[in-house]
């Protein structure tokens, strides 16, 4: 009995307990009682404190006012990195000498940018721009002073190699144009610093950020060290490359032939991907730490990212530049640098001087000037090798400063890091023992419930690009970027929120517990500190952006835990908690913000297979997942979330609807801040040939190819005939479809379209011919040739089926096949150049009756008389102003080797031998050998020359 009214007395007890704790939570779900007056019927309760006296609870923070004050700070920190971006611009140099004078360097750049397009083998680029260089470097040199010595080089360098970029192909230059400076100390240098930039350019464009602005910068720079007076301890290295566009054609010249390349122990390059701005350190290296350290110590205004490296290197970005080849075929370390604003005009007619800041030439020439001389006077140039140990982690502060510290540093700096947020949410989560089990319950609900989030988010966004891309809208954000974020900005947010608003409402709806946002924070601090540690194992230097994400957050938590206890966000819980975050999420939009000033513009010349809606909106999402991620906690911290999921999608949905519409054009020809629609044309004369050489088909046509995902969609209204009826079928026998690439692009462009036009003649034809037909051992045929042409041409090889391209007189000797199958060569000369010649050698198991190999070779006319014919001109002059428009001709001819070629006729006995199948055979060679050149020659040649007999006698039957 006293044990049944102990056991009564218990439960009435947890009874009285569960209403006291019902009434508990009833009254914090009523709204607060307006405060007594004194005098009233109950005394006013004292400040923090209520009539019982026991502890007011905070007020919870509404959404209304969490929302705003969330956006207010994410809208500030934007503002921050905006003014991070461009306050430097405007930043006077810093004292010391000797001074760069930005005012003189924008003389040069007038001067180079008035000769106008500056195309390989072109009298403006081979003559006019070398002489300019010419004229002012003696210029310089008579100025100098006694402490140094000025020696000039112009280098006409011929050589080939090959190369993985744009799917792999192989590149032959012949009597390109390089014009190099030597600035040494009055008894010479040993050891010298390279400094490189390019003035040619591409077609169609005066090129003044792509790169004639480097080498204003470059003609400054030499200028102001030779006036100094102090010596420099070692030599620096001015080249002024002509043959850069030409796919790093003239630095392979200059580091593998040159007698001054063998001295070099750094370099520094200086390039475009935009107009103007600041310029970004997006590659150094390879595993040269000290080189970094040496912008970090030298440069005034430093701007330089670890991420942008990677993200170059991987191949993501369609670009390269001479970095690759002092890397590849120099092996020696350097900096690259390039101007990344406004890629929009990047390449086009309107890159032209005047849109260049002086701010931003006298910004790059304090900054390259620095470096240029702190390296020639540093003593590790000298022993630069013996300072390659391992990557370095480097990214710039908002622009103020570089963090730079070794790659291994890191990695044992973010191990510690993963440990330490593992053991705090260990210990968070398994303490008290007790509750461990419910603890890693709602722990592992919250971290599945933050990825089915993300998750879901990604889908959604992605079927919304998918979409716009699909109606043919496409590109709607190119010149009014604020769309993009309206349209899967908006989007992203709402489905996040939605996600977690529901899981709000039904899984949590009976959990009266005071801690989810606590739990969700964990939960995100889990995801990052697992980011963290694969990252860091994947061995990318782009972890450090997980290590900000892991430490500042859980100094915050650490720092505020309690406030994180009470039932709702307060105003003094969530302005302590954003300080806290500050760092992070400032260093994420700054970031943000220049991935897609780099991003963006190149949406707009990625070709016609790469949705970039798709790609954008990928961006979006993901930059919304990240600065989510420690807000998601905020949304069961809240009372309600209706408006601001109310408010997200609303907000997108009338963008939807606008974007649909058509409202939002993508191009502009606005002349203060053009943004383009490019288009490639092609007036194309094709000869096809059978195997007997003679002609089977001929046609003449204008190629178009739109560099976007759009094609010429919004062409078509303009000139109507330029429509998918006349879709570009594939010749798919021939090599590349036999279609005129300049370069092997041709995975990227998919869409393009062949308008019949009359045949063109050029001036300067091309000249196509065998030299020889050589039957060599092992089952292989040398076949040599002869081209000669305008300054570009293209060569085109498919082996057939049952053959192989063995080797060549190209590049290393070993053929590099492009994506498909198919080889490629891409050919240029400057001036007075002679006849191409080149062999190919190719083997063949078995009897073919269509031949070994097709071959075809394109002549491209990119200047002179032959450019444009006047069918030409007259279609582009129907093209709508917000196009840019390159266009040339071309003449292409495309032709088959015979069977015979190999001499492979079937007889009585193979001609085809194994050396060494037999010892019949062998003392059979070795008897013709003795009695047909007495030792005078190998054995294998004396095979030859047998075989050779027997190949010209089935001939002759």
């Amino acid at each position: 009995m006293e044990r049944s009214a102990a056991a009564a007395v218990r439960r009435l007890r947890a009874a009285g307990g569960e209403r006291d704790r019902d009434r508990e939570r009833d009254r914090d779900r009523r709204p607060p009682a307006p405060p007594r007056e004194a005098g009233g019927d109950g005394a006013a309760a004292p400040p923090g404190k209520t009539r019982d006296g026991s502890r007011r609870r905070p007020q919870a923070l509404s959404e209304r006012r969490a929302a705003a004050l969330v956006l207010l700070y994410l809208l500030a920190l934007r503002g921050l990195a905006h003014v991070a971006h461009r306050h430097l611009l405007s930043r006077p140099p810093r004292g010391g000498h000797p001074h760069f004078s930005a005012h003189r360097a924008r003389g040069y750049l007038d001067n180079i940018t008035a000769i106008g397009p500056r195309t390989v083998g072109s009298p403006e680029n081979e003559v006019l721009a070398v002489n300019y260089l010419l004229e002012q470097i003696r210029a310089i040199e008579t100025e100098s002073t006694d402490a140094h010595k000025i020696t000039v080089d112009v280098q006409r360098p011929t050589g080939s190699f090959s190369i993985d970029f744009l799917g792999g192909f192989t590149s032959y230059y012949a009597n390109i144009t390089n014009v190099v400076v030597k600035l040494e100390p009055r008894n010479g240098a040993e050891h010298a610093v390279l400094s490189n930039c390019h003035f040619d350019s591409v077609p169609n464009t005066p090129g003044a950020s792509d790169d004639a602005v480097s080498c204003s910068v470059m003609l400054e720079i030499l200028y102001t060290l030779s006036k100094s007076s102090e010596p420099l301890q070692h030599a620096v290295i001015f080249l002024f490359n002509g043959a850069e566009e030409n796919i790093l054609q003239a630095s392979h010249g200059f580091i593998t032939q040159h007698e001054w390349a063998k001295s070099i122990r750094a370099f520094i390059n200086l390039e475009a991907a935009g107009v103007g701005g600041k310029e970004l350190v997006f590659q150094t290296g390879p595993e040269n730490p000290w080189l970094v350290q040496a912008y970090v110590f030298a440069a005034k205004h430093p701007f330089a990212s670890v991420v942008a490296q990677e993200i170059f290197q991987s191949g993501i970005i369609p670009a390269d530049t001479d970095f690759r080849i002092y890397r590849d075929f120099g092996n020696v370390p350097g900096i690259d640098l390039a101007f990344i604003e406004n890629g929009y005009i990047y390449h086009t007619k309107y890159d032209t001087s005047d849109r260049i800041l002086t701010d931003s030439i006298q910004r790059a020439g304090d900054n390259i000037l620095a470096v240029l001389k702190y390296l020639a006077t540093s003593d590790k140039l000298a022993k630069s090798f013996e300072y390659r140990h391992g990557n370095v982690v480097f990214f710039d502060v908002l622009g103020l400063f570089v963090l730079a510290y070794p790659a291994r540093v890191g990695t044992i700096m973010n191990y510690i890091i993963a440990a330490i947020a593992f053991l705090y949410l260990s210990k968070k989560v398994l303490q008290p023992k007790t509750r461990a089990i419910n603890n890693l319950k709602k722990f592992f609900t919250a971290f599945g419930l933050i990825l089915l989030s993300w998750i879901s988010t990604l889908v959604t966004v992605l079927i919304v690009a998918v979409f716009i891309s699909l109606i043919g809208r496409s590109l709607s954000w190119y010149t009014h970027f604020y769309v993009s974020v309206f349209l899967y900005g908006t989007a992203a947010v709402a489905k996040l929120i939605l996600v977690h608003t529901l899981a709000k409402k039904f899984y949590y709806k009976n959990m009266n517990d005071l801690n989810l946002g606590d739990v969700f924070f964990d939960a995100s601090l889990l995801i990052w500190t697992i980011a963290l540690a694969v990252i860091t194992q994947m061995g990318l230097c782009s972890a450090f952006i997980c290590t900000l994400w892991v430490a500042f957050p859980l100094l915050t938590k650490l720092m505020i835990h309690k406030e994180f206890r009470q039932k709702g966000a307060t105003i003094k819980f969530v302005v302590m908690y954003m300080l806290g975050m500050f760092v992070p999420y400032l260093y994420m939009l700054y970031l943000s913000w220049t991935i897609f000033e780099m991003f963006t513009p190149i949406m707009g010349r990625s070709g016609s297979e790469i949705p970039p809606d798709v790609v954008l909106a990928g961006f979006i999402v993901a930059i919304t997942m990240i600065l989510s991620s420690y807000f998601i906690n905020f949304i069961y911290l809240v009372k309600s979330t209706k408006m601001t999921l109310v408010s997200s999608t609303a907000v997108f949905v009338v963008t939807l609807i606008l974007v649909c519409s058509g409202i939002f054009f993508p191009y502009s020809s606005d002349m203060a801040n053009p943004k383009p629609k490019r288009v490639f044309l092609q007036h194309t004369s094709r000869r096809f040939h059978d195997l007997d050489g003679n002609l089977v088909k001929s046609d003449s046509g204008i190629w178009i190819n739109g560099f976007d995902y759009n094609g010429i969609s919004h062409i078509t209204p303009h000139v109507p005939e330029i429509n998918d009826t006349i879709r570009t079928p594939c010749e798919e026998w021939a090599p590349f479809c036999g279609l005129p690439w300049i370069l092997p692009v041709h995975f990227m462009f998919r869409k393009n379209w062949y308008l019949p036009a009359p045949e063109i003649f050029p001036r300067s034809p091309i000249h196509f011919k065998v030299l020889a037909k050589e039957l060599m051992p092992w089952n292989s045929v040398r076949l040599s040739f002869e081209v000669s042409g305008p300054s570009h041409m293209s060569l085109y090889i498919r082996p057939h089926e049952g053959s192989a391209l063995s080797t060549w007189s190209l590049g290393d000797g070993t053929p590099v096949a492009s994506i498909g199958g198919d080889y490629f060569v891409f050919y240029s000369h400057g001036l007075h150049a002679t006849p191409w010649n080149f062999w190919i050698e190719l083997t063949a198991s078995e009897k073919h009756s269509d031949g070994i190999v097709s071959l075809a070779i394109a002549a491209h006319y990119f200047f002179g008389e032959d450019q444009k014919s006047p069918q030409l001109y007259a279609l582009l002059e129907r093209f709508p102003n917000w196009t840019f428009s390159s266009a040339h001709e071309v003449f292409i001819i495309s032709t088959r080797k015979k069977k015979t070629h190999l001499a492979f006729y079937h007889t009585e006995e193979p001609l085809t031998y194994d050396f060494h199948q037999s010892a019949e055979h062998k003392l059979k060679w070795k008897a013709n050998w003795n009695a047909e050149t007495r030792g005078k020659i190998s054995v294998e040649e004396c095979m030859l020359e047998i075989l050779k007999e027997i190949y010209l006698s089935s001939e002759s039957t």
